[in-house]
């Protein structure tokens, strides 16, 4: 019996670490999307933004973030005690590795983190958005985690768990709160020179490498089998290993249904078949179905996730309207729609003895997760304003961020004479 329970142990852990690998693998897909949707001149700092981020999520997740986030009042730095044997010699033995429960949830952070280099793409300072990846991977995600995941109460007033609030795989937690940290980031930046008209023209700024954001697109649909999937935190057992098959099948549903249902939309407005919208109208139904993957049916799964991708093609055009300048679309993909998953949760899990959500719990977590990550990355963006300045100047932004803040350009045979 032991032997089995250490198989299952062992079962358990390599399946949580091949699921974080896979949303490791999201960062790729980000850094190939914003790449791709990007212009040429700012693609090199977009790319160093996205693998610096990274590194960063990592750091201070390990330093400080992980602790905050599950380690109760027991607030300890550097992962004291992570790397501990969770099952020999336990009193109660865990269902996978200490540690693997910290790279699952590490890569996490990386991708709240990614969300917003998009959203601030090709007029921010470089190391004025590396500076606040510190504080929103190192204190400003993880506050909010501990009061969803990690169960604590918001400053002793109320425990989101308790008020019927679920959120299975972070369409609130962990999308939402990246579209927040944005939205607050892009209203103190300021648009694009160019991209706003002075009697409220709208004009487009394309992209430079569809066929990358198109391969981002796609890795980001893989990767987010391992998001949602990993989610599950087993798959040892008869009922885990059904609930992962379940949850791979609606998240690969929701996102075939949100990129069909957005390449409709955008037909039947713009007479065309929008590529940058049907890729966005992808992650849309991937953002969707990541609140409850696991209780919908398959045709329910597709329905939400055409929902998602019929809600991004008019909120991205409503922003624009609103002349909120997101390159990638970001905070309408993971914010409005995040919200859009969040309230969804009911339907399929409503609120009972055993758990689920009701539409107040929702309400309550989504204005919860908001506020405290749209204020208080208000506030860092604000100080950094003040301190260092957050946009670059007209002039280099008209030359690009690649030379003024890298000092090379991505695709140098395309803009200089060989010599």
């Amino acid at each position: 019996m032991e032997k089995l329970a250490e198989l299952s142990y062992a079962l358990d852990t390599f399946y949580f670490l091949m699921s974080g690998a896979l949303v490791m693998w999201m960062a790729a897909g980000f850094a190939m999307l914003e790449a791709g949707l990007v212009r040429s001149k700012n693609t090199t700092e977009i790319l160093t933004k996205n693998v610096a981020l990274y590194a960063i999520a990592c750091t201070m997740y390990m330093i400080c973030g992980y602790s905050i986030m599950y380690g109760g009042g027991d607030f300890t730095l550097f992962l004291d005690g992570i790397v501990d044997d969770g099952f020999t010699g336990a009193e109660e033995p865990a269902a996978y590795a200490p540690s693997a429960d910290f790279f699952f949830q590490v890569v996490f952070v990386a991708t709240a983190m990614s969300i917003v280099s998009g959203a601030v793409a090709e007029r921010m300072k470089l190391w004025a958005f590396l500076v606040f990846a510190v504080f929103m991977t190192g204190f400003i995600y993880p506050m909010e985690g501990a009061w969803t995941w990690g169960g604590e109460s918001v400053f002793g007033m109320f425990t989101l768990g308790d008020s019927g609030f679920s959120d299975f795989a972070g369409s609130g937690i962990v999308h939402m709160a990246g579209a927040a940290a944005a939205l607050s980031g892009v209203l103190l930046l300021g648009a694009r020179k160019g991209k706003y008209g002075p009697k409220g023209q709208i004009n487009a700024i394309v992209g430079a490498n569809l066929p990358l954001a198109t391969l981002g697109t796609f890795i980001l649909w893989l990767g987010w089998f391992g998001f949602n999937g990993g989610s599950v935190l087993a798959t040892a057992s008869v009922e885990s290993a059904n609930a992962v098959a379940i949850v791979f099948m609606n998240t690969n549903a929701a996102a075939a249904g949100g990129l069909i249902a957005a390449l409709i939309v955008a037909k039947l407005m713009f007479g065309k078949a929008d590529l940058t919208m049907a890729l966005n109208g992808a992650l849309a139904g991937l953002v969707a179905i990541t609140a409850e993957p696991s209780t919908p049916t398959a045709l329910q799964a597709t329905l939400f996730g055409a929902m998602g991708g019929t809600l991004v093609v008019f909120s991205i055009i409503a922003l624009d309207k609103l002349r909120v300048d997101d390159p990638v679309g970001a905070i309408s993909v993971h914010g409005v729609v995040g919200l859009l998953g969040l309230l969804l949760v009911p339907i399929t899990n409503p609120l009972t003895e055993d758990g689920g959500a009701s539409f107040g719990g929702q309400l309550l977590g989504a204005a919860t997760i908001f506020i405290w990550v749209f204020v208080t990355s208000g506030i860092v963006w604000f100080a950094l304003k003040a301190i260092m300045g957050i946009r670059v100047t007209e002039e280099e932004e008209y030359e690009g961020v690649d030379l003024t803040e890298c000092g090379m350009e991505a695709y140098p045979e395309f803009t200089k004479a060989e010599t």
